[in-house]
């Protein structure tokens, strides 16, 4: 996914920059804003970029969000920026998708802009570097010591290998549940990406259900694993919560069954969401209607941006319709503005996540989303 060149963007304003930036290809842009944002952070430099994070805390899935503003994975996949996306301003950075080993992903161009719609395509193809680079990149990173009373929060988003097939993907997920399990204050498993095949297969229900009962039964191991001593000197688990993350061309009753699904694993005994599981609505779509005619609008791939708005909020109120209160829904697609924003939360969304926005609002769209939802709710 392509991103914006915060560094320069904060030294002009942006309706000056983008004319020249639009006139770049789309992943060469992405690569470059990477390079400068993995150079600066963390030096004197990070002043060009940094911005002052809203205070708005929220507790979801167990976890203190200082803000209910984050970045969607497919940004950062390999896990570069953190410490960089964390000074702009975010309440929650989701990296990846990481895969097991590292894959080059889909021939380019797999990405393209198509700006009278504010929307994007890519094909990607969970392009990384593979689980262990990504790993080394997330340790490296800083956020945590550098505010450790209030620091941001790490969504860590796996997913399989193109080479892997479909009846072995639980291998993968299990694989990257391993690494990224003592790193991450929250996990996504991406089972809802176009661009990976036969990926949103495992959306179906009985596929559905066997890789959540796989997932939690590795993640009770790893919360043995992983447990803390308690001021008593008794062990504490260490439970991590996971989210699922879908599409949003399911029908009414797609999103019925996996809310069925999502709430045999995330209900308690007492019928209460037991914070451990929840879901992220949605992904990109492979609809094209509202982008009939355009440059571009042909390609293969994932639509992003405002034509996914109005898909993702009737998934998100009919999960939440489903799901009941409680259950931990993080609302993204097609924020384009603190407006958007703040109808992902009216549609029952607990916390969201922008992307594409960044590319034609500008990182300024962070903090004028966390404030939107802050006053307003």
């Amino acid at each position: 996914m392509e991103l914006l060149r915060n560094y320069p963007m904060s030294l002009l304003p942006y309706s000056l920059a983008r004319p020249f930036l639009f006139g770049l290809d789309p992943e060469t842009t992405h690569e470059l804003t990477l390079a400068v944002l993995r150079r600066a952070q963390g030096t004197p430099l990070e002043w060009a970029f940094c911005q002052e994070r809203v205070q708005d805390p929220v507790q979801v899935a167990g976890l203190n969000f200082p803000n209910r503003v984050g970045l969607a994975a497919g940004l950062d996949k390999n896990a570069r920026c953190i410490d960089a996306f964390a000074a702009m301003g975010f309440g929650f950075v989701e990296v990846g998708t990481v895969t097991p080993k590292a894959q080059p992903g889909n021939p380019r161009p797999r990405l393209f802009r198509l700006p009278q719609a504010q929307a994007l395509i890519n094909r990607l193809g969970f392009n990384n570097e593979g689980l262990d680079a990504f790993l080394a990149n997330v340790q490296a990173a800083r956020f945590r010591k550098r505010n450790p009373v209030q620091p941001m929060l790490l969504g860590l988003n796996i997913g399989k290998n193109a080479a892997t097939p479909i009846e072995n993907a639980t291998d993968d997920y299990l694989t990257g549940l391993d690494g990224v399990y003592p790193h991450a204050d929250y996990i996504t498993i991406n089972i809802s990406s176009p661009n990976t095949k036969n990926l949103r297969a495992l959306q179906s229900d009985a596929a559905l259900d066997a890789l959540l009962n796989a997932i939690e039964q590795r993640r009770q191991q790893l919360a043995q694993q992983h447990a803390t001593t308690d001021t008593r000197g008794g062990l504490l688990p260490r439970r991590v919560p996971i989210f699922v993350k879908i599409a949003p061309d399911l029908d009414d009753a797609q999103i019925e069954m996996i809310a069925a699904t999502l709430k045999r694993h995330g209900l308690d005994a007492a019928g209460k969401p037991n914070q451990l599981w929840g879901v992220v609505a949605t992904n990109t779509t492979l609809s094209r209607a509202a982008v009939q005619g355009l440059a571009h609008a042909d390609q293969a791939g994932g639509l992003s941006g405002a034509p996914v708005r109005e898909a993702s909020n009737r998934v998100i109120r009919q999960l939440r319709a489903s799901l009941g209160a409680g259950f931990p829904i993080i609302g993204v697609g097609g924020i384009m503005s603190a407006r958007d924003a703040l109808e992902k939360i009216r549609a029952g969304a607990d916390v969201v996540q922008i992307y594409t926005g960044l590319i034609y609002q500008g990182s300024k769209l962070v903090p004028q989303a966390a404030r939107c939802i802050r006053d307003n709710r």
